[in-house]
């Protein structure tokens, strides 16, 4: 078997899944879904963690999106970054997140 290896570079959603608009509460499915099609249109590789987060008053369940740079699928930094963005915006519109955080690497 041929091995493969890239620069490693990463970049990070994290979503919590309460909504604030209507009081709904978001499935890890639902992120699942979102990122498989995602994933599908712009050959990338993501990852999905669930995740807590714990605030003042209270907490919610979410998740983290980590998009990576996969030896099978490589990718440059601006399409990590850029392909970060438009993700962002697709769980922003698809499950009607009321907050989401960005991070990323240094690249």
């Amino acid at each position: 078997m041929e091995q493969h290896a890239v620069k490693t570079y990463t970049a990070s959603i994290y979503l919590g899944f309460e909504n604030a608009h209507d009081n709904t509460t978001h499935t890890d499915t639902m992120a699942f879904d979102i990122c498989r099609e995602f994933c599908d249109k712009v050959r990338l590789c993501v990852t999905i963690t669930p995740t807590k987060f714990i605030y003042v008053g209270g907490w919610e369940p979410g998740c983290i999106i980590g998009l990576i740079n996969y030896p099978r699928f490589p990718s440059e930094p601006n399409l990590i970054l850029r392909s970060k963005q438009q993700k962002a915006r697709a769980f922003s519109h698809g499950m009607n997140a009321s907050s989401y955080q960005q991070t990323r690497s240094n690249i």
